[in-house]
């Protein structure tokens, strides 16, 4: 309090020259730039949603503890997959980016939830809304950008696009509806092998979610107990068709039948991230695959060539954004809590927005990849091999 009252007192004495506005404002500015780490709450506890549970006896806890620490990482990267998208938004309308866009907006909570629930060495793979993903998994802004306009400097060396991005432990982006799951299985059937204590997550949408080769896999996995979470990302339409049209169970979480699961509020990072610590303890203690249904939304139309106002409102999608943002409801906990300060909020998210305009703007000057390069990284640890072009006479070469 005497530091406060000093730092105001020396504010006053300068304030001859100026209004008692500007006299307020400096005073508050520096008031809140002298606050230390120590004034704010190191952790906190929060109430949270109680998951609807089949097939359990018990489910996750109903409240989550949140570190300072943890809150600014989880509401930075958020911001960033918000702003990320917000900007390819922009790109694709000017022309930059082509071809299948689709954008995560609204659905952040998942990506970062399962992430803080699960470690890097665990594996995921995903459809093809995987920017977020891409993010979390260890790519970075630059690289995803770069990725999105076909450069050189992208993810997958601008070959990929929005559709196909991956990182180490990171199978994808993934085009065909629904094909990625089993390809998730594979990967949680090699974990079991190795025996390395790891698991799969595997992502699909309620879209996805009456492919047969989904039952498929629930079938096997459960036959083989294999260490995998499968997610249903309900975000309530799959195109421009709502799931009461499209399903008739819309209960996605009771949809493996013989494996246990749960319904989440995907709108809350930390419902998200207290049910997949849940979901990953009962892969790895070996007790076979479990099902998570996030209940989502996103504020964009399924794709860039879908406006998302044609099959439901705009006060429908403005009241989503005011009642459930995940990105607001994590920063009102924290404000509310005193884990965070509005400056120190603000400061994150100029950070962010500079991060973005940076890669964006190598993202539009980095050069295309050469045509030399189209043939290679066919195969990995492979000698260089000539492959044919588009005629006979045509000639390339393919190196790992």
């Amino acid at each position: 309090m005497q530091k406060m009252l000093t730092i105001i007192s020396n504010v006053l004495r300068g304030s001859a020259s100026r209004n008692g506005a500007q006299v307020v404002s400096e005073a508050a500015s520096m008031v809140a730039s002298s606050r230390s780490y120590a004034d704010f709450t190191p952790e906190a506890s929060f109430d949270i949603k109680k998951v609807d549970l089949y097939r359990l006896e018990e489910g996750p806890p109903l409240t989550a503890t949140l570190t300072r620490e943890e809150g600014l990482k989880y509401y930075r990267t958020m911001q960033t997959i918000r702003r990320m998208e917000l900007k390819a938004d922009q790109l694709y309308k000017q022309k930059i980016i082509r071809g299948f866009c689709h954008l995560y907006d609204g659905q952040e909570a998942c990506a970062v939830g399962i992430e803080g629930g699960i470690t890097l060495s665990d594996h995921l793979i995903t459809a093809y809304r995987a920017h977020g993903y891409t993010l979390t998994r260890g790519g970075t802004v630059r690289e995803i950008m770069a990725e999105l306009t076909g450069r050189r400097g992208g993810i997958a060396k601008g070959k990929g696009g929005s559709m196909h991005m991956y990182t180490k432990n990171f199978y994808g982006g993934n085009g065909i509806v629904g094909a990625q799951v089993p390809l998730g299985a594979g990967v949680a059937l090699a974990c079991k092998y190795l025996g390395n204590d790891q698991l799969c997550v595997s992502l699909y949408g309620d879209g996805a979610a009456n492919q047969g080769q989904i039952f498929e896999t629930y079938n096997m996995s459960s036959l083989w107990k294999l260490p995998i979470i499968f997610i249903c990302e309900n975000n309530q339409y799959g195109m421009g068709t709502s799931v009461e049209r499209s399903s008739a169970s819309t209960e996605y979480y009771k949809r493996g039948d013989y494996i246990p699961g749960l319904r989440v509020d995907g709108m809350d990072v930390l419902c998200v991230r207290e049910a997949t610590k849940f979901a990953a303890d009962h892969c790895r203690s070996g007790k076979g695959p479990i099902l998570m249904e996030l209940q989502t939304y996103r504020y964009h139309g399924h794709s860039m060539s879908d406006p998302g106002v044609s099959y439901r409102t705009r006060e429908e999608i403005q009241e989503v954004r005011s009642k459930s943002d995940p990105i607001s409801m994590l920063k009102d906990r924290m404000l509310s809590n005193n884990m965070a300060s509005i400056e120190e909020l603000k400061e994150i998210d100029i950070a962010v927005r500079k991060e973005i305009e940076d890669a964006a703007q190598f993202a539009t000057t980095d050069p295309e990849p050469p045509l030399d390069d189209l043939c290679s990284h066919i195969f990995a640890n492979d000698q260089p091999f000539e492959v044919r072009g588009a005629t006979p006479w045509t000639k390339l070469t393919s190196t790992s």
